[in-house]
């Protein structure tokens, strides 16, 4: 695949039901000709606690939203990052029922980007676990700071490189794996192809 048009996204949430949880980190990077174009991050005001869970994972604690940039600001720069590109992520059902629920509310509308979901690439190709973290291990790509976005979209970026240069990345479009024990998930795009799969164990 020409890596063209490309851009890589991650979000980091204060929970994890997309129509009732918020946004409070982004990072958008656009790429073209397999280099990097572009770049967002930003944290989000948020109205409330976070959940200790919450900064226990990702280091954000409710005196940095304070900061942050207000949410539809942050979607609407978001929405130009994105533009007409192909979407990437890592566990893309997550950030993409996200992007969606977050897009209803603010505007009335959704996306209907194409997009790849690298995680699916990862359960259809490697054994288990199927992390980010683990992946770039499995490929020798730094990643410092798990669950903080700026970090996680540029290994999901380098994890991209690795598999395009293995696999048929044209074949991946719109492909969104999910574990059959857990069944699919509660929202997806319309376009998405869902495929049930078994882990694999060495």
């Amino acid at each position: 695949m020409q890596l063209d048009n490309i851009t890589v996204l991650d979000f980091e949430t204060s929970g994890l039901n997309p129509s009732r949880d918020r946004v409070i980190e982004m990072c958008a990077i656009r790429c073209d000709k397999g280099e990097i174009v572009g770049r967002f991050n930003t944290l989000i005001q948020f109205e409330g606690p976070l959940a200790p869970k919450i900064t226990e994972i990702t280091g954000i604690t409710s005196p940095m939203l304070e900061g942050g940039m207000d949410e539809e600001t942050a979607f609407r720069i978001l929405n130009r990052m994105i533009g007409s590109n192909l979407i990437v992520a890592h566990n893309a059902a997550f950030d993409l029922s996200f992007l969606h629920y977050t897009l209803m509310r603010l505007a009335g509308r959704s996306f209907s980007n194409h997009f790849i979901d690298t995680l699916t690439i990862s359960r259809l190709y490697h054994t288990y676990p199927h992390t980010l973290q683990d992946m770039c291990n499995t490929y020798g790509i730094q990643l410092d700071q798990g669950h903080r976005a700026d970090f996680d979209v540029l290994a999901t970026w380098e994890l991209l490189k690795k598999f395009n240069r293995q696999y048929d990345l044209n074949a991946m479009v719109n492909r969104l794996g999910y574990v059959e024990k857990y069944g699919p998930p509660k929202w997806a795009p319309d376009w998405a192809q869902l495929e049930g799969m078994r882990l694999k164990f060495a």
